[in-house]
């Protein structure tokens, strides 16, 4: 499914770019007004392959949740039961991304690929509330291994969790999904990200390790030590994406990985979250660089890793409110911006039509 689903990725369409540029050059606006939306109009055209493309809608974002092993090394002061309590929290519609998806009217699809504790909730019964966020068990493993002692995963779990993220993008567009927005869930997390990131990017680990939920100076050195420990156990190399998944990445960050690479396939748009998405989205392009056509960055996560790793991808981010929750937030409140950005090619009367006088 990994080979076959990178295959399919291709560029994007010049003809339909051209044409997006165009039409942008005859709306009733002075040209270049719009700022960053025209460009990215014309990037989801090209992805599309027509112009204009279609609305960015409906919206779902999967929220993929894993524990880690690296927990162990007292990364974070939050307990690893939270990943599990959170999750019932998200099916219960009571956290930050249940609200913010209630306003941008996406739905919410809950992804166990490796949580390591028992969830207290019943995977199906999301089903007596077909509008409500569902669950989807999916388990790799549960958890994470230590990636300060060895690998986080085998080779053979890492494409098990980004094969579980391709096969949850096919069934959400499938399902009608016109754009796909990432979430994540698990303590502990950003340390990961962190040295993914570092892994793709080159940076050092003192550059790109923030302090996630929180952390106290104390737990932030520890954190950066971890991470380079991790990168100089491994020397994980960026010409291999898969061993740097399975070497010092998560669960969720592999799943996240296939979600986007599955998006890409569809050519469908995928809207990335904070850190652990864009992470994820380093290894998507180290797998199929053609896959950064189908990111759209949400925004500028306040952990410095998400600002490395979006200048690595050549991405922009559209908001930038100094957030890091995680969970999808940010790209839910970056959702209202891309579908401005195509429902301006779609409604916007030009030159002629409106009957204006051009400059």
């Amino acid at each position: 499914m990994l080979e076959s689903t990178v295959a399919a990725i291709r560029p994007l369409d010049e003809t339909a770019m051209a044409a997006a540029r165009e039409l942008q050059g005859r709306l009733t606006k002075p040209a270049g007004s719009l700022g960053a939306l025209e460009p990215l109009s014309v990037r989801l055209a090209g992805l599309a392959g027509a112009c204009p493309p279609p609305l960015p809608e409906p919206a779902t974002v999967a929220i993929f949740a894993g524990d880690h092993g690296v927990h162990a090394q007292g990364v974070t002061p939050w307990p690893q039961e939270v990943t599990a309590q959170m999750i019932g929290n998200f099916l219960a519609g009571g956290a930050v991304v249940n609200a913010f998806a209630r306003q941008a009217g996406a739905s919410v699809t809950v992804v166990d690929v490796g949580v390591a504790t028992p969830l207290l909730v019943d995977p199906a019964a999301d089903a007596t509330d077909p509008a409500g966020p569902r669950l989807v068990a999916a388990t790799v493993r549960p958890g994470t291994r230590d990636m300060t002692v060895t690998a986080a995963l085998t080779r053979d779990e890492a494409r098990a969790a980004v094969e579980t993220g391709i096969r949850i993008a096919g069934e959400l567009v499938d399902a009608g999904a016109g754009i796909l927005l990432t979430g994540d869930m698990g303590i502990g997390n950003t340390t990961p990200a962190a040295a993914l990131v570092a892994a793709f990017t080159g940076a050092d680990p003192a550059e790109v390790t923030g302090r996630g939920t929180g952390v106290n100076d104390g737990t932030y050195a520890r954190k950066v030590g971890v991470v380079r420990a991790a990168l100089d156990r491994h020397a994980p190399d960026p010409a291999d994406p898969l061993g740097v998944l399975a070497a010092v990445g998560g669960l969720e960050h592999a799943a996240l990985t296939g979600l986007v690479l599955g998006a890409a396939a569809r050519r469908v748009p995928v809207l990335l979250d904070g850190v652990i998405a864009v992470s994820a989205a380093l290894a998507a392009a180290a797998f199929a660089p053609d896959a950064v056509g189908a990111m759209v960055a949400g925004h500028r996560s306040a952990e410095p890793g998400a600002t490395a790793a979006l200048r690595h991808l050549g991405l922009d981010p559209l908001i930038d409110l100094g957030l890091r929750l995680g969970e999808g937030t940010g790209a839910l409140l970056a959702l209202p911006v891309v579908t401005g950005a195509v429902r301006v090619l779609h409604e916007v009367a030009t030159f002629d039509s409106a009957g204006v006088a051009e400059k």
